[in-house]
């Protein structure tokens, strides 16, 4: 055996040991909610490249009498805050969205972390990595959901921002569900 089979062969060794190691570490309860959160981020992505390669900027389709399908960018967050703040926001909100990605996809690795939490965290991290991908690749979030009655209109948002409220309003209904078993066993009415 010649000196390149032989590193060929140590280096080979080594990326299993490594590759072992790791999904040790990681439970295989943590890979359905890290695929749960990616095909968020992935439904999110196609659907504003289908809006953006569809609709010119600024641009309205009427659907309904209720709803639009309009192409907007949003340099800030939620309800266009901070649109205007200068640029700054765009790393702000860059830096905040992957922090608290990584803290929740370590939360979802605990083993006591339960299916419900899992579920909302999974559901946030693909809304909040969605909305960074745009901030950093664009400068800004696309959004392209109308919904108005009477000439008023709700701030436009997208399918991270849907996937971003469902899994809040989860974590939010698993609280309760907490609330309501430790005032049961402790003998106070829910």
């Amino acid at each position: 055996m010649n000196r390149r089979e032989n590193l060929s062969q140590v280096l080979a060794a080594a990326i299993r040991k490594e590759c072992t190691a790791h999904n040790a570490r990681m439970p295989r309860t943590t890979w359905p909610w890290l695929a749960l959160a990616g095909m968020a981020l992935l439904a999110d992505q196609l659907s504003k490249a289908l809006i953006a390669s569809s609709l010119m900027l600024g641009e309205r389709i009427p659907l309904t009498s209720f709803f639009n399908l309009v192409h907007v960018l949003n340099p800030g967050a939620a309800f266009s805050f901070l649109a205007d703040a200068g640029g700054w926001q765009r790393y702000a909100f860059s830096v905040l969205g992957i922090a608290l990605s990584v803290w929740m996809a370590r939360e979802i690795r605990q083993s006591k972390t339960s299916r419900m939490e899992c579920f909302a965290y999974a559901m946030i991290i693909g809304g909040a990595l969605g909305n960074v991908v745009d901030r950093v690749l664009r400068g800004a979030v696309t959004d392209f959901l109308d919904f108005h009655w009477q000439g008023m209109h709700w701030p436009a948002f997208n399918f991270a921002d849907i996937a971003i409220n469902i899994g809040v309003l989860v974590m939010l209904l698993g609280l309760r569900r907490q609330s309501r078993s430790a005032q049961a066993r402790d003998g106070r009415p829910a």
